[in-house]
């Protein structure tokens, strides 16, 4: 009789196995699992195996010789139930193609696929829609409040930036945008796992930008980099996976462009993290395929170097919130760092071995 149990992270054996059998599935083991588990046969022979990072299942795999033998329920089940003893209720789940509609019976719903590749599902039939229309509320109760004469709803582009912490970049990246369209919508990554935390990011931006006026700022909520649909940006993957994050996120947004009629999306150039970079790269490319055009401005630089977050970061981390720091953060973020409200931070911020963006 099979019998299912969790696999101990730290058992090589058992990792072992589950490696082997999800390599005849074609997919590989993710290496930021937090939980594992499988089913064994009497023989104690693997058949099969599930695993979820956060509030993301992954890493699902049936021996070929025991499909269609009712494995999948049973792994799902055990995985949900764990994610509601660890209060998550709204999951995430990446699967292959072939594999999507054996979950869809399972009661989740399918939001994008990355090429033919991936499919990105949910459990929630509405989640994502009603996503949708928090951002356009957003929107109409912005324009509402907004003096002068009536904005355009359309066309209006788009920034996604992480802020960690806001600087004089991401500042002038704005304003350069802010400049050249009736309508800015600001998407601030609001998952919180950097160094700074949302609150703090979301309060020194909207400091930063008070002076531009047409500016809409939302929090990116879980369908724009974050954990469950670009964990690259956050957790260092080859390019090869990162690229397939990448381009998962992108098909994602493409659909929040269409509910807010964004024409364009601007980023920065990066010269420092692979990562970032990879992804403006997969943007150039895929975000035209949906009548979005993809805008890479230059960084603001002082002197011949590029002003960054990650520099920032160092600075902090070397020397804390010295006179350095001038002309890299807008006044208002440099405020925040010399009070005593930033000394947590300051101390994770010095506890870190490398506090630059991979």
């Amino acid at each position: 009789m099979a019998n299912l149990r969790r696999i101990f992270l730290s058992d090589r054996t058992a990792l072992s196995a589950a490696d082997q059998l999800m390599k005849k599935a074609g997919i590989r083991r993710d290496p930021h699992l937090d939980y594992l588990c499988g089913i064994y046969e009497d023989s104690e022979a693997l058949i099969a195996v599930g695993g979820c990072y956060g509030n993301t299942l992954r890493c699902f795999a049936i021996d070929p010789e025991h499909q269609g033998e009712g494995l999948l329920p049973p792994l799902l089940t055990h995985l949900i139930d764990l994610q509601q003893e660890r209060g998550n209720t709204g999951l995430f789940l990446y699967t292959k193609p072939d594999a999507a509609r054996y979950f869809c019976d399972l009661g989740f719903y399918e939001i994008a696929r990355a090429g033919d590749t991936l499919v990105f599902m949910e459990n929630q039939p509405d989640g994502f829609s009603r996503c949708l229309r928090r951002l356009q509320d957003e929107t109409d109760q912005a324009m509402r409040q907004w003096a002068g004469p009536p904005v355009p709803s359309r066309p209006s582009a788009a920034i996604v930036m992480n802020a960690n912490p806001f600087t004089c970049g991401h500042k002038y990246l704005i304003e350069q945008a802010a400049a050249r369209e009736s309508v800015l919508h600001l998407f601030l990554v609001s998952e919180d796992v950097s160094l700074f935390p949302f609150a703090v990011r979301r309060r020194l931006v909207q400091e930063g930008i008070s002076h531009l006026p047409h500016v809409i700022l939302h929090d990116s909520g879980p369908y724009i980099i974050s954990q469950a649909t670009f964990p690259s940006y956050f957790q260092k993957d080859d390019e090869a996976v990162s690229r397939g994050h990448a381009l998962l996120d992108i098909t994602i947004f493409r659909h929040i462009a269409a509910a807010l009629g964004i024409s364009r999306r601007y980023a920065g150039e990066e010269p420092f993290s692979a990562v970032t970079n990879l992804y403006n790269q997969v943007m150039r490319k895929e975000l035209p395929k949906a009548g979005v055009q993809c805008t890479i401005l230059p960084r603001l630089c002082r002197g011949q170097t590029p002003v960054s977050a990650s520099a920032v970061r160092q600075i902090l981390k070397d020397r804390g919130p010295s006179d350095e720091l001038s002309g890299l953060v807008p006044e208002s973020t440099l405020r925040w760092l010399r009070s005593p409200e930033a000394a947590p931070v300051l101390q994770r911020i010095a506890a870190q071995q490398d506090v630059r963006h991979h």
